[in-house]
């Protein structure tokens, strides 16, 4: 059971489990159980190897992929709170998770590769993030089209996707996916599919042409 004594922490059913979080980080999503699903049902197909969540916040999304399975994880988020979160998650979840504090880019060492990349970045525009006052700016803002860390994050599985590994991608809606297509196509990778959920969208990227194993 996490600690509820203290006056700022709050307690989220996630996946039939509580999430910790504060005003520090994003509220989770009851949607997003549904990226935690499509991510759990890969880990049965996809080849050996660890996950990786990046922009994980609270680090819900990524535990609740993993929980149950053998797969190691590797969580990354800028925000030092979100960090603390997910670290204190892992923890009351069981799960070993590696927590890196940093940006996406820099935390991961050239020759890392994953199964599957969970990648959860902020999607929104950034001259709409006033209509959520109750959502840190920097767990939401995508920069002038809302793309802007979605780029980084393709950035990512073009580095870090194993041969034969896929990325699941949570966007605002497949509009925003299609916006992606081209730059995807331009790092190598495809977006095979996308679902659109009540609250957003996640699309599923591969290799488009052979990655380093």
């Amino acid at each position: 059971m996490l600690d509820q004594q203290d006056p700022v922490a709050q307690v989220a059913a996630f996946g039939g489990r509580e999430i910790g979080y504060d005003e520090t980080v994003l509220t989770p999503r009851a949607w997003t159980q549904e990226q935690s699903g499509w991510g759990r049902s890969l880990l049965d197909e996809l080849p050996e190897g660890r996950v990786l969540e990046v922009c994980s916040g609270a680090g819900h999304i990524g535990l609740l992929a993993v929980v149950g399975t053998d797969r190691e994880l590797v969580q990354v988020d800028a925000s030092i709170h979100a960090c603390a979160w997910a670290l204190r998650n892992a923890r009351a979840w069981g799960i070993a998770s590696e927590i890196r504090h940093g940006s996406m880019l820099d935390a991961l060492e050239p020759d890392e590769r994953f199964a599957l990349v969970i990648a959860d970045p902020p999607y929104v525009p950034s001259h709409g993030v006033a209509q959520y006052p109750e959502d840190p700016v920097t767990a939401i803002d995508g920069g002038d089209d809302g793309l802007d860390l979605a780029r980084m994050c393709l950035d990512v599985m073009t580095r870090h996707l194993a041969r034969d590994g896929v990325g699941l991608l949570q966007l605002r809606d497949l509009q925003q996916g299609e916006q992606l297509r081209v730059e995807a196509k331009e790092r190598g990778l495809s977006i095979d599919e996308g679902r659109q959920f009540d609250g957003g969208a996640v699309v599923l990227l591969r290799r488009s042409t052979e990655g380093t194993p």
